[in-house]
C-alpha cells in the first residue's frame, strides 16, 4: 500500500532532518582560500566537475592570486591554463573581464550583494548565490541541475519548476527556514551527486525512499 502524500510542511521537515544529518559537515568541494579564488572557482565549474576545476586552479591561482594580478593577464594569457575545462575560451574572457571590473569598479574586491556580483562577467545568479552564501552565509539559494534533480523527485518542488532554476528557487526558500539556506544547497547538492544520481539513483541507499515521490512512483512500484 502506497503510503499517504505527505503536507508539504512536513515533507520539508522530513527530508531536511535527514539531509541535515547526512551531511552536517557539508561545504563546497571547490578548493579555495580566498574570496577572489572562490569567485574565480565558481565561474569555472559551470558545467565542469568540482574534481576537474580543483585540478585546473592550483597552477592558474599561483600566476594570478588576486583581482590586480589576473587584470593585466590577457584571454590568451589564461586559455592554456584552463583549456582542460569545458568551454575554456569562453571562460578565459570571462576571467579577464570580472578581473578587470573587480580591480576598476570595486578596488579588487569581491562584493557582497547579488546585483553587484551578477554585473561581472561570466556570474549569474546561481554563481552569484553560491558566492553568497559559501562566503557571507547569506540565505541564497544557488540552484543547479543537481538541486533541481533531487528538489523534484522528493517532491519539495512542483513538475512546473523541474527545468526552471528560477521556480526551483521560489519553491526552496518559501519552505526552508532562512538560516538553513546556505547549508541546504550544499546538502541537496551532494545528495545529488552520489545518492539521487541523474541515472540510476542509488535509491537502496537513500534514507529518504520513505518520503519520496520518484521512490514511490517509479522504484516501489516495480518492486511490488
Amino acid at each position: 500500500m502506497l503510503q499517504p502524500k505527505l503536507p508539504k510542511k512536513e515533507l520539508y521537515q522530513q527530508a531536511l532532518a535527514h539531509l541535515k544529518e547526512e551531511y552536517k559537515f557539508a561545504e563546497t568541494e571547490l578548493a579555495y582560500e580566498t574570496p577572489f579564488e572562490l569567485l574565480v572557482s565558481v565561474i569555472l565549474s559551470a558545467q565542469c566537475t568540482d574534481k576537474r576545476v580543483n585540478m585546473t586552479t592550483p597552477a592558474l591561482f599561483e600566476r594570478y592570486p588576486d583581482a590586480t594580478a589576473m587584470a593585466k593577464a590577457t584571454v590568451e594569457d589564461v586559455f592554456p591554463i584552463i583549456r582542460s575545462i569545458s568551454y575554456p575560451n569562453n571562460k578565459a574572457k570571462h576571467l579577464v573581464g570580472m578581473a578587470q571590473k573587480l580591480v576598476n569598479e570595486f578596488d579588487g574586491e569581491v562584493p557582497q550583494e547579488v546585483a553587484q556580483l551578477q554585473s561581472l562577467p561570466g556570474v549569474g545568479r546561481k554563481t552569484a548565490h553560491v558566492v553568497t552564501s559559501v562566503l557571507y552565509r547569506q540565505p541564497n539559494m544557488a540552484v543547479d541541475t543537481h538541486v533541481m534533480r533531487v528538489s523534484n523527485r522528493i517532491g519539495l518542488t512542483t513538475n512546473t519548476a523541474r527545468h526552471n532554476p528560477l521556480l526551483t528557487e521560489q519553491q526552496l526558500v518559501r519552505h526552508i527556514p532562512m538560516d538553513d539556506i546556505p547549508d541546504a544547497h550544499h546538502w541537496l547538492i551532494l545528495h545529488g551527486r552520489y545518492i539521487c544520481v541523474a541515472r540510476s539513483p542509488k535509491c537502496e541507499q537513500c534514507g529518504l525512499t520513505n518520503i519520496c515521490k520518484y521512490f514511490t512512483q517509479n522504484v516501489r512500484l516495480l518492486i511490488q
